[in-house]
């Protein structure tokens, strides 16, 4: 009796209700289990069919309906989707939300690569600072996310990313179970394994009662600090399981609040800038919380005199207009050899040792959201204090506090610090000045450079353009000539997967379109700047053809210096007096030659009928126009063409700069 009853709250209890129906066997005993939802009837062959056609309405709530319920309800609007043999009832799902609830269901995204589909997410996620969802197959598809995986976890970018796995029954069991040659073949070990260590978070479903639940905890794990990517999976019999219709009530699933500064580090932090007679400030990604670089001005314009450097240069962290900026250098600047008190603010590498360290008798505090570098094994860069704290929140402590002590707003008054700040503004301007120099005389035939590109987009194009920029050798170049001072207005990868702006950029201006709706704004022109081996480096192919399916107008700058050029800068750096002072290009393989011609690859990316004979041709009507340039006047003809293409026209452009 009693193997009877627990054989029948198993199957009540446990097993899904794709597999009922047939019969549970316990030891001698043996017990019909109950039928699915629909009525199952067999045909000559055996095998069970529903009675429902494809006409009539779907009252099935499985998994992965529920799935995709749960992050419509989470707030996640877009799916960015490469399904496979592991998705039947993922594909049903779509369908059935599509059909039925129209506006109420995120939005189907296709993506031929998957790196396309996370590269877009991340971007997405780099304006809104929410998540949205990567939908990939099995073990390869996890693969296949390759650097964007790396790039979403170092840069700090919320991403959902969800993947099937391999049947775990292979005889029909049940709804789901094994029907193809693949099957066997793609169910590695661990396969959540792959991608663990730059995860916040990983699991996996195991039944369809707490799917919403999974996914809940997920996200509150890639959008509590520091943000990142999490992955769930689940098996296609869970998948397929039905399950009674059920919803979470959103306000208990959200992520870990802000952190603040104790009152002790708030009062020793000031003191110490204020009576510093060279202080700095070294900032990383601050700027990623858009209301940030506004009180970082509000800190700066307190302290006259304090300078402030990025080290970063994923965002805008700070106004390069202000007279306090130092720029933008990956970590190498002689600004760190002469100060006396160094306020690191969510900041990775403030300086390389071996190169520009601070003085032995710096005093030195940190605030981070990942103070430890928690993902980073050998990361030695000492402090006298260190804090967990959302740089908004302590920025916003540290301003106040200043504000409102007596005794520093009188010490402040002090002449010195009028006479710092006017040397400071003097040193800005020197800067700008030389920087300016660098562009050159800029006459029509010029060749074009990092400097006079630079220069030219910021002249050229609207005040308003957004830049998504992955230039690698070029970047601190162009950061110098575009100053960008919005908030928003440079993004940039913050890790070092190259390849990451082909999708980025889509997905950034795909996030800015969505807010536009949301808002009534005016539409912002998103222009992509890409050397030509990161953009080889990642199916450009897949992002241009998404950008042109879902009418996502961009334009894109090409950099085509022929190849890599980090590699030899890298080697320079360690062997100075080496092999690779006189080697060419191709003894380093690092050589594009012949060149890809890659305004023609644009134009057949995006289904354009192509042209055979011209290089700058491009037919009447096409969403995508390539052209080749390779001269001031050329670039900047071309970049008037496209703000008139793509700001009004809706319409895809690259320029392909011939360095």
């Amino acid at each position: 009796m009693f193997r009877t009853v627990a054989c029948r709250l198993l199957t009540r209890n446990t097993l899904p209700r794709s597999a009922r129906g047939s019969y549970l066997s316990c030891g001698p005993f043996s017990h019909p289990v109950k039928p699915a939802v629909f009525p199952l009837l067999h045909n000559r062959s055996g095998r069970s069919m529903s009675t429902q056609t494809s006409n009539s309405p779907d009252k099935r709530y499985t998994t992965s309906f529920a799935l995709f319920e749960a992050l419509w309800e989470a707030g996640i609007t877009t799916c960015f989707v490469n399904v496979g043999s592991d998705h039947p009832s993922i594909i049903e799902a779509i369908i059935k939300g599509k059909r039925e609830r129209p506006n109420a269901w995120p939005r189907m995204i296709t993506c031929p690569s998957e790196v396309t589909a996370i590269s877009m997410a991340d971007g997405y996620a780099r304006v809104t600072g929410k998540p949205q969802a990567v939908v990939v197959h099995v073990d390869v598809g996890t693969q296949a996310l390759g650097q964007g995986v790396h790039n979403a976890s170092v840069g700090r970018a919320p991403v959902f990313i969800f993947a099937g796995m391999c049947p775990y029954t292979e005889s029909g069991e049940m709804k789901g179970s094994r029907t193809e040659y693949m099957h066997w073949l793609q169910e590695p070990h661990d396969q959540k394994a792959i991608v663990r260590q730059y995860c916040r978070y990983t699991g996996e479903v195991r039944t369809g009662l707490n799917v919403k639940q999974s996914i809940g905890r997920a996200l509150q794990f890639a959008m509590s600090a520091p943000k990142g990517p999490v992955y769930l999976t689940a098996a296609r019999e869970v998948l397929a399981e039905e399950v009674e219709p059920y919803s979470l009530n959103q306000d208990e699933w959200i992520p870990i609040g802000p952190g603040a500064l104790p009152q002790n580090a708030v009062s020793e932090i000031t003191a110490k800038l204020v009576e510093s007679k060279k202080p700095l400030i070294i900032t990383g990604y601050s700027g990623r919380d858009r209301r940030t670089p506004e009180l970082l001005v509000e800190l700066a314009d307190l302290i006259p005199g304090i300078r402030v450097h990025d080290t970063g240069g994923s965002d805008v962290c700070f106004p390069s207009s202000h007279p306090a900026s130092e720029g933008f250098r990956l970590s190498f600047d002689d600004c760190t050899k002469d100060a006396d008190t160094i306020l690191l603010l969510d900041c990775d590498v403030p300086w390389i040792p071996s190169r520009n360290p601070p003085p032995r008798t710096a005093k030195i505090y940190q605030i981070d959201i990942d103070p430890l570098n928690q993902q980073i094994p050998v990361s030695f860069f000492p402090a006298h204090g260190r804090w967990r704290a959302d740089s908004f929140t302590a920025l916003s402590q540290l301003v106040d506090h200043i504000k409102n002590d007596h005794a520093l707003t009188s010490t402040l008054k002090d002449e010195k610090y009028t006479t710092r700040a006017r040397l400071q503004a003097q040193k800005h301007r020197s800067r700008l000045a030389n920087i300016q120099s660098q562009a050159g005389q800029l006459s029509p035939t010029d060749s074009l450079n990092p400097n006079n590109i630079g220069h030219l987009l910021r002249e050229t194009l609207p005040s308003s353009t957004d830049f998504v920029v992955e230039a690698v050798t070029a970047s601190q170049t162009l950061h110098d000539q575009i100053q960008p001072s919005r908030p928003g207005s440079w993004i940039n990868c913050g890790g070092t997967g190259i390849g990451w702006s082909n999708g980025a950029a889509v997905g950034v201006k795909m996030a800015l379109s969505d807010s536009i709706k949301d808002e009534g704004s005016d539409e912002k022109l998103v222009c992509h700047v890409v050397g030509d081996g990161s953009f080889m480096c990642a199916a450009p192919s897949s992002a241009l053809w998404v950008a042109s399916k879902y009418n996502v107008p961009l334009l894109t700058v090409v950099l085509n210096n022929g190849g890599w050029k980090a590699p030899r800068n890298s080697t320079q750096l360690v062997y100075p007096d080496g092999l690779n002072q006189n080697a060419s290009d191709e003894e380093i393989n690092t050589s594009f030659s012949p060149t890809p011609n890659y305004a023609l690859l644009a134009e057949a990316a995006a289904g354009a009928n192509l042209p055979s004979d011209v290089d700058n041709a491009s037919v009447d009507g096409n969403w995508m126009k390539g052209v080749r340039v390779s001269t001031v006047e050329q670039f900047r003809q071309a970049l008037h063409d496209a703000t008139e293409r793509v700001l009004r026209q809706r319409k895809g452009m690259l320029i392909e700069v011939l360095m």
